[in-house]
């Protein structure tokens, strides 16, 4: 695949394939389920030949298909409405939308006008509001965004971010950008132009702009479609994943574009609140790809009922693929176990591992091959950081998960953290900081130079994960900031974490260890072992003492180590990153100032917050409306 910019690739595909494209499921679920397919739906349009035509978007109707002509002429209008605003090429804008439609539109519009989009999340609930505006703050003065583009929703409350942020010139409702007929004014792209800021996670510190060219992407691109999922002419791909984060945009968004294969889009809401729709949407379409992290697979296997399989049909499913967090063997063994009987094979698995700071993609597992393990000894990894084989049966035996090994171009090593230039990679089954090179890899932080030099160590740029190598393959035991050491030895919260989630009434995958100082300041000489968790119901916060003593025996038991502190939290307490990762560093510090214990549930917040903040808002706007707006300074 020769490498080409994003606008090249769209002008590749209506020429191609003008009738391909995208279609967006609504809220309201998957159309014309449960029955058999519909003779005039997906499985024409994701033929190669002969697929009817996209009709034009109708809100009131359950999907929204799109050609990749239609993409083609609405972007086009996004983009120029886009240029009308003032923004020129190089240019920030921030995009904070909600609804997959409307995303795809104003990104491939902005990139096409050379408009550099930096995605933020939008805010899920009226939930923890304040610090959902810090973060949107710090993105947006960080980028430089000029432009902000939002519904009309959230506009109302992003006053005070326009306020704090000096570039922000103003905040654009996407509704009004939607009726525009300004022209497209054509800019030239090349592939050293930066692309997008990709806003890291902020699992472990803040936000940080990942700086991706086209050049980077189109690598990753070839990367994840032909070395790693070996995309047929067939492929059709499903995806709830938001779009604001790596996985969703680069993965099932600009990827496909390249290869023309057709996408399903559903809001990630609905997948939330209806695990099954996910595979409904499988079903009617016969998607063949489809991503997800772990915690999604465990969602499945826990909330869809036998009752909820009637109809479905997942054997198209050719890759169903995992990353972005830590990956469980049980959680993926159990989900297909759950689902062999409505055709999911358990060899279309496919653990992955990637980074934004490498575009996405930087180990797919073979294809084909299921979920491969191997089981260490335990204890002996901890203390000494040698990954011994044992059998699985074994007493000490932890398992961990291969993600599969390098790509063509692309390399993968373990190092030693103080081998500073990454000199000597190595040996197999020693843990290490995973590195990585090559083309996908990021040319830096955005206008960051300093945290850039931190990020790579000689060629290789800095992971964060400690990991080993074994056979060319890549094994993750987690990150290298969150280790906890007791008595010199190693421990991963993970594995703590896992412990304490098999205990009933904890709410598994929301549960947070930690080190930590003692918030008292009684203990000075050492570091605690803390553990939060999320109690399943409202009410087992009346038993929190007992689940308290359930989880120090589990992880005794399980690990052999004994906890300083278990604080049990309610439904939604625990902070998480945009793309739902739980934030082990913010959960330590809001420990250590005694924040974390009296913590509300997302639940518990009331709608005067929200007035507070809309309030405070609308000031903010009135003020700068007062003083005459901002306005371009060149």
């Amino acid at each position: 695949m020769a490498f080409r910019t994003i606008p090249q690739a769209i002008e590749d595909a209506v020429k191609a394939e003008p009738r391909r494209g995208l279609c967006f499921v609504h809220e309201s679920g998957v159309q014309g389920f449960p029955g058999p397919l519909p003779a005039a739906g997906w499985p024409a349009l994701g033929a190669a030949a002969g697929p009817r035509a996209a009709p034009s978007a109708d809100a009131s109707a359950p999907e929204t298909v799109l050609s990749y002509a239609d993409v083609e002429r609405l972007s086009a209008r996004f983009g120029g409405a886009l240029q009308a605003l003032g923004l020129r090429k190089g240019d920030r804008v921030a995009l904070i939308l909600p609804n997959n439609d409307d995303f795809v539109l104003a990104f491939f519009g902005a990139i096409r006008a050379g408009i550099v989009p930096a995605p933020i999340y939008p805010p899920m609930t009226l939930g923890h509001l304040e610090p959902y505006l810090d973060n949107t703050r710090h993105i947006v003065a960080k980028s430089g965004a000029r432009v902000l583009v939002t519904t009309a929703r959230i506009k109302r409350l992003l006053g005070t971010v326009q306020a704090a942020c000096p570039a922000l010139e103003q905040v654009a409702a996407i509704e009004g950008i939607r009726e525009s007929t300004e022209p497209l004014r054509p800019e030239t792209i090349a592939l050293d132009d930066v692309a997008l800021l990709q806003f890291t996670s902020g699992s472990t510190s803040r936000p940080k702009g990942v700086t991706l060219t086209h050049a980077n992407l189109a690598a990753n691109i070839k990367c994840i479609m032909e070395d790693g999922l070996a995309v047929r002419e067939d492929d059709i791909g499903v995806s709830w994943l938001p779009l604001y984060h790596d996985m969703g945009l680069i993965g099932f968004v600009i990827a496909p574009l390249y290869h023309r294969v057709p996408i399903v889009y559903l809001p990630a809401l609905l997948f939330l609140k209806r695990p099954v729709s996910w595979f409904q949407a499988i079903t009617k379409h016969r998607g063949s790809i489809a991503y997800a992290p772990n915690f999604a697979y465990a969602l499945c296997v826990k909330r869809i009922k036998p009752a909820d399989l009637t109809g479905l049909d997942l054997s198209t499913w050719r890759v169903a693929g995992c990353g972005a967090e830590p990956i469980r063997p049980e959680t993926l063994e159990a989900f297909a176990s759950s689902f062999a009987g409505i055709g999911l094979r358990k060899e279309s698995l496919c653990p992955s591992y990637g980074m934004a700071e490498a575009s996405l993609a930087v180990a797919f597992s073979k294809l084909g091959a299921g979920v491969r393990t191997v089981s260490v000894d335990g204890p002996a990894l901890w203390e000494t950081g040698i990954a011994e084989t044992v059998p699985e049966s074994h007493e000490r035996a932890v398992r961990f998960v291969s993600c599969g090994s390098e790509f063509p171009g692309h390399a993968i090593r373990a190092f030693a953290q103080d081998d500073a230039a990454s000199a000597k990679p190595l040996a197999d089954g020693v843990v290490g900081e995973i590195r990585i090179s090559g083309p996908s890899v990021m040319r830096g932080y955005w206008e960051d130079g300093e945290r850039t030099r931190e990020a790579f160590a000689g060629s290789y740029l800095r992971t964060g994960d400690l990991g080993f190598m074994s056979g060319g393959e890549l094994y993750i035991c987690g990150r290298s900031k969150e280790l906890v050491i007791v008595n010199g030895r190693n421990y991963y919260p993970q594995d703590m974490e896992w412990e304490a989630g098999k205990v009933a009434g904890v709410r598994k995958g929301n549960v947070v260890a930690f080190g930590a100082r003692d918030p008292s300041g009684v203990e000075r000489d050492r570091e605690r072992v803390v553990l939060a968790f999320e109690v399943q119901e409202a009410e087992r916060l009346a038993q929190a003492a007992g689940l308290a003593a359930q989880v120090r025996k589990a992880v005794l038991e399980g690990m052999g180590l004994t906890l300083d502190d278990v604080v049990a939290l309610p439904h939604g307490a625990l902070p998480k990153t945009s793309s739902g990762k739980l934030q082990r560093a913010k959960t330590r510090e809001l420990y250590e100032t005694g924040e974390l214990m009296g913590r509300p549930g997302a639940r518990d917040s009331t709608k005067l917050d929200t007035a507070k903040h809309a309030a405070m808002s609308q000031l903010s706007y009135l003020k700068l409306a007062v003083l005459g707006g901002r306005k371009r300074k060149d």
